[in-house]
């Protein structure tokens, strides 16, 4: 959006002393002739910046002169405009910074900028109207910002939530899913936002590990939890069409051979276990065929076991409804009515 590119080149004019376009142009990603443009479109709407011709010439601000978003970065000015404006869920605080940001732009940029603030809107249900993880987003990111302690409601697939104790020390966002940086009694460990069912403060002050840095504590977990993530490898063969849905459900966790005489195309899929990788392919049926470890085809086997004997027969226990006749395969079914 030009509004707040505008805003990340008047930035960036204001660390150096004289830039080029071609500076400007690699600092926000973008062509030589668009950083020109948004360099002219400075010029003009009134901000004292200007141009000098010829070896070592480039653009600057005259006389250094500055705006009050000294000490924001761009992509931070960014992530406030796409937050701030009445659509937003944010607290009444937050509300009131935001705008008083936007309205500390120079006159010309602040109507790009108040568009750009309602370009987004953060809906803090699902489709059933259940509170998604934005509900618990907020009290966990106070309680890392004030460093209080929390005793949070945690689920893990499967199982009741269960509360725990812990030290918020910050959040990590991976692939668009939001984690819960903490030190626990069994050291630093992380927790995925949405499976948080509650926040409360104790009342304590959180305990900070001395020296504690947030990028390196998470890249340390990160390869933990990938290092488990990739534990087996299965391979198997897929049927023709079958690689978009593959790619659903495994990601970058999947790899290709060349497609066979037969139109089938070898793989290989990374997991936990050869048993999750088969219980996550399952659905798929005989669209895909799993070759080895033996855990992976026997984990097959018993799902399908499992499937057959729960629904084997053709109508549910207990019903009234009359069995169907067999139909025989590829034969047309006709709609009711």
């Amino acid at each position: 959006m030009r509004a707040d590119r505008l805003v990340a080149a008047l930035l960036f004019l204001q660390t150096r002393q004289r830039v080029t376009a071609a500076e400007l142009a690699a600092e926000l990603d973008v062509s030589e002739r668009t950083a020109r443009r948004d360099l002219e479109a400075l010029a003009s709407s009134g901000i004292p910046v200007y141009s000098q011709a010829g070896q070592g010439g480039g653009w600057s601000l005259v006389g250094g002169a500055r705006t009050d978003l000294t000490g924001l970065t761009a992509p931070e000015i960014r992530a406030l405009f796409l937050l701030t404006g009445p659509e937003t869920n944010a607290d009444p605080r937050t509300r009131t910074a935001l705008r008083k940001l936007v309205r500390a732009l120079p006159a010309t940029l602040r109507e790009g900028a108040e568009a750009a603030a309602r370009a987004g809107v953060s809906d803090g249900t699902d489709w059933a109207g259940a509170e998604t993880e934005e509900a618990r987003l907020a009290p966990l990111q106070r309680a890392v910002v004030d460093a209080r302690e929390v005793r949070i409601g945690y689920a893990r697939p499967g199982r009741e939530p269960r509360e725990r104790t812990v030290q918020p020390l910050g959040i990590a966002a991976k692939s668009g899913v939001r984690y819960l940086v903490a030190g626990t009694e069994h050291g630093l460990r992380t927790f995925r936002i949405g499976r948080v069912t509650s926040v409360t403060e104790t009342g304590a002050p959180a305990v900070r590990p001395e020296g504690f840095d947030l990028p390196t504590a998470w890249r340390a977990l990160a390869a933990r939890m990938e290092g488990r993530m990739v534990a087996a490898t299965v391979r198997g063969r897929a049927a023709p069409g079958t690689e978009s849905v593959l790619e659903g459900l495994l990601g970058g966790r999947i790899r290709y051979g060349d497609r066979a005489a037969d139109d089938w195309t070898p793989f290989e899929a990374d997991g936990p276990s050869p048993e999750v990788v088969a219980a996550q392919l399952a659905g798929l049926g005989a669209r895909v065929e799993l070759l080895d470890p033996p855990e992976a085809r026997t984990a097959l086997a018993r799902i399908g076991a499992e499937l057959s004997l729960l629904y084997g027969q053709s109508t549910p226990p207990d019903s009234d409804t009359p069995e169907a006749p067999p139909r025989a395969p590829g034969s047309a079914v006709t709609p009711p009515g």
